[in-house]
């Protein structure tokens, strides 16, 4: 499994990152996809990423432990999940974001490869946190 993790400490109340996060079709459109539709606990996103086009349908998932948590049901992972914690700190919030996969390498082949899909991934992360900055009014 490959990780991507991003953090960022946002000077806002964590509540109202929570709340923008649970927001999920905006923020998850913050990522920079294509494509984003939100039909209740399933996602599905497409995004062009070089010279062929991924599409993945998720699932959002119940943890105790995450503000929100998604995992892969269709798509060109193996295995995919997300992760965002919200914790508070003195100056307002630490938001993490942490995303494990695995690349189905049949489906994915010489096409795409483990570092283009982790550069994609840390720049969607770090958009979705703009995101939450500019809607929380930490920016």
């Amino acid at each position: 499994m490959r990780t991507v993790t991003a953090t960022r400490e946002l000077p806002a109340p964590p509540d109202a990152v929570r709340e923008a996060i649970l927001d999920i079709e905006p923020f998850t459109r913050a990522a920079g996809f294509d494509e984003v539709r939100v039909d209740g606990r399933r996602i599905e996103v497409a995004n062009d990423v070089g010279i062929t086009e991924i599409a993945l349908e998720l699932e959002v998932v119940d943890d105790a432990d995450a503000v929100l948590a998604y995992e892969q049901r269709e798509g060109i992972f193996e295995e995919m999940r997300t992760t965002y914690t919200a914790e508070p700190t003195d100056a307002g919030t630490r938001v993490r974001a942490r995303t494990e996969f695995a690349l189905d390498v049949p489906v994915v082949g010489e096409v795409l490869d483990a570092t283009v899909i982790t550069r994609q991934r840390r720049a969607e992360l770090n958009a979705q946190f703009d995101h939450l900055e500019s809607v929380t009014g930490s920016a």
